[in-house]
């Protein structure tokens, strides 16, 4: 690592609380708020292996915190947003920084007659973290409406990906050796009070099916993709058939695990999908329940859940989260 830069310009804090929906965890030994490419390029020559904080929707930061550079990209450019209506009849191109909030945008968009992130409502996102994880749920995904994203490699270089460059998939995108500084968004001209109802009528639906109130980082695992036909028991439906994504909420809840709890983390009655952090409780026990949701789930089904949620440690992601739950 080189050593820290002596300008005023760019400030590097020590020991600062991330703040995560979970509301549990550590710390970044040191965290800077870079508002330009510039400083960006900067963090980069004194952590090339630096972290990217967005919302903090995604994420589980284990209670002894982190020691690489953390870095927010919540100020200046990164959080600008230029809509660029250039009197096309059927759509317009919207730039957005990598450190705008989703659900805002979202908001602005509709109030605009601008359709094609409303289907994302109830999403805690920042566009970054949209984008490098493919936002989506039941109404749609955000690659959807990517026209183009620009970003900085890791040693410091500017480069921008069309949208068939970009291998968006499932929770997926490539992205991740990257880091997004903002992308360029397509968006269709409609009615706004269309927009408005079917913005409602998704955040309605978030309501009813998920604790939206709860710390929790939202669905906790992917939706796997079968590699066998499973049936259903005890007069249940079948789970799937080989191939078939299904639902990981059914898969847990199915394995009995909805209102498991270890310590101050549990497993949400409501959807078994996501799990929920008491106020003051540790993220040790977060990441201990991932892991015993993954083991009943594997033991139960053979299915092997991944996590949507990034978990941070000291020693990188945590094995819970990432590693196999059975010996190959």
């Amino acid at each position: 690592m080189a050593d820290e830069p002596t300008t005023p310009a760019l400030l590097i804090e020590r020991n600062v609380l991330i703040s995560t929906w979970f509301h549990v965890g550590g710390g970044a030994d040191r965290l800077a708020r870079p508002t330009n490419a510039e400083q960006l390029s900067e963090c980069l020559r004194i952590d090339p292996s630096l972290r990217v904080l967005g919302d903090g929707a995604n994420l589980l930061v284990d209670d002894d915190g982190v020691d690489s550079l953390v870095v927010t990209l919540a100020d200046g450019d990164f959080s600008a947003v230029r809509i660029d209506d250039d009197h096309r009849d059927d759509f317009v191109l919207v730039t957005v920084g990598a450190g705008v909030n989703l659900p805002k945008l979202i908001n602005q968009t509709v109030r605009l007659g601008l359709a094609g992130l409303e289907t994302l409502g109830g999403i805690p996102a920042s566009i970054g973290g949209a984008l490098v994880m493919n936002a989506g749920g039941a109404f749609g995904q955000i690659a959807d409406v990517v026209e183009r994203v620009f970003a900085m490699r890791r040693d410091g270089t500017l480069t921008n990906l069309t949208r068939d460059q970009i291998a968006f998939g499932y929770r997926h995108s490539g992205l991740n050796d990257l880091i997004v500084t903002s992308a360029e968004l397509r968006l269709a001209r409609a009615g706004a009070s269309q927009l408005r109802q079917k913005h409602l009528d998704v955040m309605a639906y978030k309501k009813r099916t998920q604790p939206m109130a709860d710390n929790s980082a939202g669905c906790a695992f992917k939706n796997p993709t079968l590699s066998a036909d499973i049936a259903g028991d005890g007069g249940q439906e079948p789970i799937g058939a080989k191939g078939q994504r299904v639902s990981a909420g059914m898969l847990i809840d199915r394995a009995r695990c909805k209102g498991l709890r270890i310590r101050t983390a549990s497993v949400s009655d409501r959807h078994g999908n996501f799990l929920t952090a008491d106020t003051g409780g540790k993220a040790r026990d977060v990441i201990e329940l991932i892991g015993e949701v993954r083991r009943r789930v594997y033991d139960r089904f053979g299915v092997e859940l991944h996590t949507e949620v990034v978990v941070w440690t000291r020693t990188g992601q945590d094995s819970a989260a990432k590693a196999q739950v059975h010996n190959p």
